[in-house]
């Protein structure tokens, strides 16, 4: 199969596995609300985060896979592919002890600091159960996971994920609607994960050359330690908000904040698509033909990015009518706010406007040469947080993840073009002003041609959202294509090879 049918495959089950993700997405946390109050939902929002922090145990050893797979995988070298998965599958298997042991101490210690009113059986089994099906998949599955995303057979991973997704979402809402313990929901949840991990160790049985018994290949990963730093920071940086509410403020906030977070970041899934999608065709062109990697990154960079602004100009616009229609009949804390809204989608804006560059720093392995500025990164963040919240509370904490995605966000553009790319950052900077004044006319022009406080029925809701969406995109994929030479050549011939006649 051509890199051009994977990209579809991958896009199409993506997109679909996507829609499902949503559908369940936004039906569960509802129903934990309904059923067993905004205490229970902040307690599960937060926990998950905390589960996050075991990922550590990881140490960055899958990063600095994939980053060494793409090389032989693009040219079919099996005995370089083995080394690399060798040395992989003999870190995991130790480090999946660590990842046990350190989710028993999170559920013994977890209730002790969380404010809530939940017995402390109840959170421990949360806590255990909402992570020991991660040990398993750790144990077992993470190291195939990353060999079929260097050989661009994500739709594989995300197939199977759906299937999964579905199962356990099922189970879920047929549990809490006999309103079962949320453990033995969340064990339910468990040994359907388990099946996960027996499909992938069977499906990998077709690769007859593959041999996790060959000598590791331990150089291959040998920047995870850099990687790990990383990660650390990542982990602060992207947890530090429901840490800091968690511990200053109490779970019903918490639950706030999760339901923004919940809208903000299925938008992100869906815009993440297209770039996966395409990931392992950058990864390996860019260590096989430099100049054709500038000119695919330059495109993917500017129509990317429009339809991340287009999609998230639409969110801003609808995120509080759907919060009224979704929390509708909750009364135990007001889950409208306009300033919450504005904030959680610049700061979706701001870390989806350096994916592209951020990726190619993962192709060049500059792991080592960015440390420091992604422990300045987390640091901002966490300082601004941990001072805002006494001030401002929910706003404070999300003022410091805006001041250090947008100073770094800034650095990596410059970073990447100036150090990899070798040419000035204004081409990509360029890019996203255009983008900003796009995004202030799109907003204009939405609030004038459509009523927000009009929109009362889901139906209103999905019949506004599809007509400002269709508005949005033609705003910002004509402003790219007019604005950038490069985009309106690359339109032309596409044009050219659709309609052969014109």
């Amino acid at each position: 199969m051509d890199k051009r049918k994977r990209s579809l495959k991958n896009m199409i089950y993506a997109v679909f596995s996507e829609f499902i993700i949503l559908a369940f997405g936004l039906l569960l946390p509802r129903l934990w609300i309904v059923n067993y109050g905004s205490e229970v939902n902040g307690l599960l929002s937060s926990l998950n985060q905390f589960l996050v922090y075991l990922g550590l145990f990881e140490a960055g050893v899958g990063a600095a896979t994939l980053q060494a797979l793409y090389k032989p995988v693009s040219e079919d070298n099996w005995d370089g592919i083995n080394g690399v998965l060798s040395a992989t599958n003999h870190y995991y298997k130790h480090t999946s002890r660590y990842y046990f042991i350190g989710l028993v101490l999170l559920a013994a210690v977890y209730p002790l600091i969380a404010k809530s009113t939940l017995p402390y059986h109840t959170i421990f089994g949360a806590v255990f159960f909402s992570g020991f099906g991660n040990v398993v998949l750790f144990y077992f599955q993470g190291k195939f996971n990353f060999f079929l995303q260097a050989e661009g057979k994500n739709y594989i991973i995300t197939n199977l994920n759906t299937i999964v997704s579905i199962l356990t979402s099922l189970s879920k809402v047929l549990l809490i609607s006999l309103n079962v313990d949320i453990v033995l929901i969340l064990m339910a949840s468990f040994v359907i994960q388990c099946m996960q991990a027996c499909y992938i160790m069977w499906y990998m049985r077709r690769y007859k050359k593959l041999n996790l018994k060959v000598e590791p290949n331990l150089e291959s990963i040998s920047q995870k330690n850099s990687i790990l730093v990383h990660q650390v920071s990542g982990l602060i940086f992207n947890n530090t908000d429901v840490l800091i509410l968690t511990a200053v403020c109490n779970l019903k906030i918490v639950s706030v904040y999760a339901l923004f977070k919940m809208i903000s970041s299925q938008v992100e899934s869906l815009l993440r698509i297209p770039l996966n999608s395409i990931r392992f065709i950058l990864g390996q062109t860019f260590h096989a033909d430099r100049k054709l990697f500038i000119k695919r990154i330059d495109l993917v960079e500017s129509y990317n990015s429009a339809l991340q602004y287009a999609l998230f100009s639409v969110t801003l616009f609808l995120y509080l009518p759907f919060i009224r229609l979704y929390t509708e009949g909750v009364t135990d804390i007001n889950y409208v706010d306009p300033l919450l809204a504005i904030l959680f989608v610049t700061i979706s804006l701001l870390d989806r406007s350096r994916a592209p560059m951020l990726m190619t720093i993962e192709f060049a392995g500059h792991f080592r040469n960015t440390i420091r500025q992604t422990i300045v990164e987390a640091t901002i963040n966490l300082v601004v947080s941990l001072v805002g919240v006494h001030f401002l509370g929910i706003y404070g904490v999300l003022l410091g993840t805006v001041v250090a995605l947008g100073w770094r966000s800034i650095d990596i553009i410059c970073y990447t073009n100036r150090r990899i790319l070798e040419r000035s950052p204004f081409r990509t900077l360029s890019v996203y002003l255009l983008n900003l004044g796009l995004f202030l006319l799109t907003q204009l022009l939405l609030r004038n041609l459509f009523d927000a406080s009009a929109i009362t029925s889901y139906l209103r809701f999905a019949l506004v959202g599809a007509a400002s969406s269709v508005l949005s995109l033609c705003i910002f994929v004509l402003g790219q294509t007019l604005v950038f030479s490069r985009n309106r050549a690359f339109v032309l011939q596409l044009l050219r090879r659709v309609f052969p006649h014109m």
